[in-house]
């Protein structure tokens, strides 16, 4: 009975990683103190009087929810589709910059201007590293106690009265994790090159199939390089239309036989 409450929890564990594999990425961690310091901005700073319908509220909360969400989307569909995982990642990074500029429209708005990428602000804030989650079950909870930690190292310039202080903080941090998504986008992009994608996976799975059922039907051996052959049927020449056996590692290898 111990023994299999060990190998159950074992697997909860495993499932949780596969289910949840975002929640250990820094830029979703990241994601997610931008998406909280958001909302405590728009409910802040903005009234009826700067935004009388509102709309300014819901863009920004909602630029700010697709930035976790869609890294979420993308990382989830990792092992079916890295197109779609790298095209819902790039969503995220172009919500991010919409949201930056609604940061700095504000600034403007206000007769200010953002911090100078030189100034002891700006660097005091880049400067605040992100712990690495270290939650090893339990996911849910634990992250949600890592995002709120993450979050509570910018609280000097998070809990600020002063608008324009937490519109700067956010900036940067809008830039922070746009430079991180670019390069995600980037591994991403090597993964695809060096593993291919969904299609490529099912083709590869497609012909380990035929290749075992033409070695269970006694096909022949490629004359060239020894690999079992396949059945294929001519496409165009003389012979369009009829069978011929091919090897099975074609197109590295263009070894036939006729039937």
């Amino acid at each position: 009975m111990l023994f299999a409450f060990a190998v159950q929890t074992k697997n909860d564990k495993k499932m949780q990683i596969n289910n949840f594999g975002y929640f250990w990425l820094d830029t979703w961690v990241l994601s997610n103190v931008i998406q909280l310091s958001t909302q405590e901005f728009c409910t802040k700073f903005l009234n009826r009087k700067n935004d009388p319908c509102g709309r300014q509220y819901d863009q920004m909360t909602q630029a700010a929810r697709s930035v976790p969400a869609n890294i979420a989307e993308g990382n989830s569909r990792h092992s079916t589709s890295k197109e779609t995982e790298m095209r819902l990642t790039d969503v995220a990074r172009a919500s991010l910059s919409e949201l930056a500029n609604d940061y700095i429209n504000w600034l403007l708005r206000h007769e200010s201007i953002p911090w100078s990428v030189k100034s002891s602000e700006h660097q005091a804030v880049s400067f605040v590293s992100l712990d690495r989650p270290a939650y090893k079950d339990d996911v849910q909870h634990l992250s949600s106690i890592h995002i709120l930690a993450q979050k509570h190292k910018f609280d000097q310039w998070l809990c600020s009265d002063d608008s324009k202080v937490f519109a700067n903080c956010l900036i940067v941090l809008c830039n922070r994790l746009i430079l991180m998504l670019g390069k995600q986008i980037a591994n991403q992009l090597e993964a695809f090159r060096r593993e291919g994608g969904f299609t490529e996976a099912l083709t590869t799975e497609r012909l380990a199939a035929k290749t075992q059922k033409s070695i269970g039907e006694g096909a022949p051996k490629c004359p060239r390089c020894g690999k079992p052959m396949l059945k294929r049927v001519a496409k165009k020449g003389i012979n369009s239309g009829k069978e011929f056996w091919s090897c099975s590692g074609y197109p590295d290898c263009n070894g036939t036989r006729n039937i």
